[in-house]
């Protein structure tokens, strides 16, 4: 169940502007399947050298993830904010410790392991509705400047996400949703 908002929502990432804030605000941490914890333990000894002294302390005490309050599981949080993956580099933008060192084809990584889905995806939101997966737009503050440079290239959000929508759903869903927002808006634009 796709959100109409996927659609008609236009949004492209402004890492000039936002300098990656979406991995050190907020309160808890990015929603995480059991096949991906498994692959960041597998992970961790590789990772635990570059993690910052803060986010290993956190590991070594509460784990790599906790339920949140609606009792998703999901990554740690240092400080009750920053991911426990995310680092600063030396010009203040954040960025994703295993996205880098997958990006190196760095030891002890997963080569087709960039990092969770759940942050691929984002700014949309996955749901479990009964045996169905919602696939909704999480509209937060600190992407007001995505949203301005998503209406100035006329991207909808869900060419903006194509590649990780094809990541969690497959190339043949994405191509049914592509056809369905084409057709959603030759009707929109009858109207």
């Amino acid at each position: 169940m796709v959100s109409l908002d996927v659609i008609e929502k236009e949004f492209c990432c402004d890492l000039d502007t936002c300098r990656g804030c979406c991995c050190i605000e907020g309160d808890a941490g990015c929603p995480v399947t059991d096949e991906e914890l498994q692959i960041i333990r597998d992970m961790l000894p590789s990772l635990l050298p570059h993690m910052t002294p803060e986010a290993r302390k956190v590991v070594e005490e509460q784990g790599l993830s906790y339920l949140d309050p609606s009792d998703e599981q999901v990554l740690s949080i240092v400080n009750g904010k920053d991911c426990i993956f995310a680092r600063t580099d030396h010009n203040g933008w954040c960025y994703c410790l295993i996205e880098k060192l997958s990006r190196q084809q760095a030891d002890g990584i997963h080569p087709a392991f960039t990092k969770p889905v759940s942050c691929h995806l984002y700014p949309v939101r996955l749901t479990q509705v009964g045996e169905y997966t919602g696939v909704e737009y999480h509209r937060w503050d600190i992407c007001h400047c995505a949203r301005v440079k998503g209406k100035k290239l006329h991207l909808p959000l869900y060419q903006f996400l194509k590649e990780p929508l094809i990541r969690r759903f497959g190339e043949e869903w994405y191509n049914e949703l592509e056809l369905t927002a084409t057709e959603w808006k030759k009707q929109c634009a009858q109207k």
